[in-house]
């Protein structure tokens, strides 16, 4: 027998003619990947490439029985190297006859050349075309056979079709075929398993496990296909699922075989060494992996991996960060701990070094801890903590000190001052105040010779520590001096910009809630943009989210316009649902429910209230609260109203300080009593208020509200007089506006008409350039309203959309003052219309609006169509006739 022919007995080719062939019971059929190679193979060349364990084969399988017409199944054993085994399998799976025995046992060796004319020759048939799959292509090893393969597929007749599947890609150079369109592929990303998939594995698995945990399975596994199939085997009849998906790692017993065998024992020694030292990092460049690793080509190493598909990722576009497969690096650690346990914490040491060097703190500070060199972990931690806290790194650092020794905050000032720095982002101001006295109390020997930082984040924190604890008047006269950019500012040590921008942001929130909201705006503003200036990302939001509710004392479109960009500046942080974005989106929600866009603003609060949870600022909480009341106050809701304006009293007792919205809550608590019909309830509750907050302008129009409501219709206007005249001023024009509707509705009381029409003017007036709709809508004002036609006032179209509101309202068809179509205009584009006056683009009222373009678009279309315009300013011209425009006059 000759040396081939023994070769091809003791080591046979697997091969399979697989047209029927069934799917493999326990396979999930991925219908989507089916039909995504249903569509690929309609080129010439199709590759599958995705790591070992990806579901190659099995998607395969699945498919096979879906080709209609003739299939053949090649599956090439580990190692193949030669050339002519391979292709006696590929003409066997043909159905072709392979060369004579003579051939095979020992004569003239089998003509390459001719080998593949065959193969050729047997996919020739355009009636009945071919698809010919090569499975575990990686094994091939024989440079002769691959450039054979290469030939043929660039030979392919156009009724034949090649899948290759394999690990990497083929080394086949196909550049001619990919130009002409006719290549194919699946990466590894396609056959990771979705969510949703790895769900449906484990139930036809007959796991039975909670949305959680297989959420928590599939993050683990990275959708791997091998790995959620091995834990699914590992689940079935385990006592407690959950706890094993918890536990679930790459040590796992047969996750670290499958590994070992498929991953690791296929390397070579030297570089199976430097993937177990490199395995104690999360990410490393080819230079931090050379450290690690004693060597000079791991970069080389990491990229010839990625692209074998070994659980190699890159991190960059670049290729020069890369990481493990999570269960890779699991098994490795493992297996560094089993085999060098003695080089690990040295390997810790040398990447703590290298990532402090590199600037990566945070790393640095990790692989301290993990060898055991705790106090230097917390020297760094401490030096470095002012400048983590401006990114937002908190939740980094509490995570950090869940791993330092249980007490030695008591005794380390660098550990207390890093939980300090973690209890102030969590809320919890008590536990923050005691581990900054510890931190305070060694200050002397914490700072010694080490620079500014330690002292930054005292400082920084005392101001925060204030702040949360609504000590406004404190924090303003701490952070003043802090603001100075000149020489001779009055502090014992040097500021840098970072400091001087946190002060600004905590100066500014300071003053926002003290009620001084231009200084606030003005000092939110100089913190953002110097915050910008210096990249740090995390403290320019944090004025930006403040600024929208300081830039209210403006306008509510500049708040909703600032409010907007500070969100959005959040979302491309993916910050947006962080405690800090909370005051932004309630200043949405409360200016949404202003122009009584109810729905609108219920979706910003609930994203508000979803921002903090448990974390909740007590000036936040203010403001929080009182939004909730007055969406429910606008919904009808009053004993929900009460409620949530009850709890924002609560929060406004937390507040050292008068909050700036405290007259308002008090206000809104008693008006919402009135609306109960409750009046004296209301009464009782302001007798106790505070002398300075009961001269308040607010206070001052619930008192009207009383009166009226106890029909005392003159102690209702005495009441308003200090507000109607200026006299007492209030913090919104919306608490004007409420006021003149009460004033309406005595004078109403009164049997005064032409007066109560003023009233309603007024109120018209005051709410028209912001529409101003909620006060209209929550105070008893359609009988007031009634008094008023359409075309003697000034302020039409928001009359007319009042009016449809409340209901019982004539429309404008009633009136037979429409010209063109006699349908009315509808709120929206009554809206737009307001715009059309102006030199404002289409793009530009979108932006006003917050809608898109196409929106305003439409509605365009729409008013002229109504109007029976032609353009703008036909369109502006007709609406000034019907009096929708404010300011025109009557016709």
């Amino acid at each position: 027998m000759s040396g081939v022919a023994e070769r091809a007995e003791a080591k046979p080719v697997r091969r399979a003619r697989l047209r029927g062939t069934q799917v493999t019971p326990g396979l999930l059929a991925r219908l989507e990947l089916q039909a995504n190679l249903d569509q690929l193979v309609t080129k010439r060349v199709t590759i599958v490439s995705a790591p070992a364990g990806s579901g190659k084969t099995s998607l395969l399988r699945a498919w096979a029985p879906s080709w209609e017409h003739r299939l053949a199944f090649v599956s090439v054993e580990r190692d193949q190297r030669d050339d002519q085994l391979f292709w006696w399998a590929v003409l066997d799976a043909l159905g072709v006859p392979a060369p004579g025995t003579r051939e095979k046992s020992g004569g003239e060796p089998v003509n390459g050349d001719s080998v593949i004319d065959r193969v050729l020759a047997a996919m020739l048939d355009p009636e009945e075309p071919v698809a010919l799959i090569i499975d575990d292509l990686h094994e091939l090893c024989s440079a002769e056979a691959l450039s054979q393969l290469e030939r043929l597929l660039l030979s392919l007749p156009h009724s034949s079709h090649v899948i290759l599947s394999s690990r990497r890609d083929p080394r086949l150079r196909l550049h001619q075929l990919r130009l002409a369109d006719e290549v194919g592929e699946i990466r590894a990303r396609e056959l990771d398993f979705t969510e949703g998939e790895a769900r449906e594995l484990l139930r036809a698995s007959g796991v039975a496990l909670s949305d959680e945990g297989a959420a928590a399975l599939w993050r683990r596994t990275e959708g791997w296909a091998a790995g959620l199939r091995l834990a699914a085997i590992s689940l079935a009849g385990h006592p407690d699922p959950d706890l094993f998906v918890e536990e679930f790692s790459g040590g796992d017993r047969a996750v670290g075989e499958y590994l070992l065998a498929e991953m690791l024992e296929r390397q070579p020694g030297d570089v199976q060494g430097m993937l177990l030292r490199t395995s104690i990092v999360p990410r490393m460049s080819g230079e931090l992996a050379d450290l690690l690793a004693g060597r000079g080509d791991s970069e080389r190493i990491l990229l010839e991996l990625e692209d074998a598909n070994a659980f190699v990722v890159s991190l960059d576009r670049q290729r020069t960060w890369f990481r493990y497969h999570q269960l890779l690096a699991d098994f490795l650690r493992l297996e560094l701990r089993r085999t060098l346990a003695d080089e690990v914490p040295d390997l810790h040491r040398v990447a703590a070094g290298w990532f402090a060097d590199h600037g990566h703190v945070l790393d640095a500070v990790s692989h301290l801890l993990a060898a055991g060199d705790w106090p230097d972990a917390a020297k760094l931690l401490a030096d470095h903590l002012f400048d983590l806290a401006l990114d937002g790194q908190q939740g980094a650092i509490a995570v950090l000190l869940r791993s330092f020794p249980s007490g030695v905050s008591a005794k380390n000032p660098n550990v207390a001052l890093a939980h300090a720095t973690s209890e102030l982002a969590q809320g919890r101001v008590d536990e923050a105040a005691a581990h900054l006295a510890v931190a305070e109390a060694n200050l002397d020997s914490t700072v010694s010779g080490r620079g500014r930082g330690v002292r930054a984040s005292i400082v920084s924190s005392r101001l925060a520590l204030a702040r949360r604890r609504g000590h406004f008047a404190q924090v303003i006269e701490q952070a003043e001096p802090l603001t100075s950019t000149g020489p001779g500012e009055p502090t014992d040590f040097a500021l840098d910009s970072d400091l001087r921008a946190t002060a600004l942001m905590n100066l500014g929130i300071a003053e926002m809630w003290s009620g001084q909201l231009g200084h606030a705006e003005r000092h939110l503003r100089q913190g953002a943009e110097l915050a910008q200036k210096l990249e740090r990302a995390h403290l320019e939001l944090a004025c930006r989210t403040h600024l929208g509710f300081a830039s209210q004392h403006q306008s509510l479109s500049t708040a909703r316009y600032v409010c907007h960009e500070a969100i959005g500046l959040a979302e491309r942080h993916e910050w947006d649902d962080r405690p800090v974005v909370a005051p932004a989106l309630a200043t949405l929600a409360s200016t949404s429910i202003a122009m009584g866009e109810f729905d609108e603003g219920a979706r910003w609060l609930q994203r508000a209230w979803k921002s903090v949870e448990q974390n909740l600022d007590p000036a936040d909480a203010v403001l929080l609260r009182l939004v909730s009341a007055m969406l429910h106050a606008g919904r009808g809701e009053q004993a929900r109203s009460l409620e949530q304006l009850e709890l924002a009293e609560e929060s406004q007792a937390l507040v050292e300080g008068e909050h700036v919205l405290a007259a308002q809550v008090s206000a809104s608590l008693a008006l919402t009593h009135v609306r109960q019909g409750q009046p004296e309830q209301a009464r009782t509750f302001l007798v106790r208020l505070p002398t300075m907050r009961a001269d308040t302008g607010e206070i001052r129009v619930a008192q009207s509200a009383i009166c009226l409501a106890e029909g005392d219709a003159d102690g209702a206007l005495e009441a308003l007089q200090t507000v109607l005249d200026g006299t007492n001023a209030v913090i919104h024009t919306a608490t004007l506006v409420e006021a003149r509707l009460i004033a309406g509705l005595a004078q109403l009381k009164r049997g005064r008409r032409p007066e109560a029409q003023a009233a309603v003017e007024a109120a018209l007036a005051a709410a028209e350039p912001e529409r101003l709709m909620f006060a209209f809508l929550v105070t008893d004002s359609l009988a007031l309203l009634e008094t008023v036609t359409p075309h003697d006032t000034a302020h039409r179209a928001l009359l007319i959309e009042l009016r449809e509101v409340l209901g019982g309202a004539p429309t404008a068809r009633a009136h037979h003052e429409w010209v063109g179509s006699p349908e009315p205009l509808s709120p929206s584009e009554l809206r737009v219309l307001r715009y059309l006056p102006t030199n404002l683009t289409r793009g530009e009222i979108a932006g006003e609006l917050y809608v898109s373009v196409n929106t305003v678009n439409t509605h365009i279309r729409n008013i002229y169509s109504k109007l029976g315009a032609r353009g703008r300013s036909s369109a502006v011209d007709h609406a000034r006739e019907l009096q929708l425009l404010a300011g025109a006059g009557s016709r």
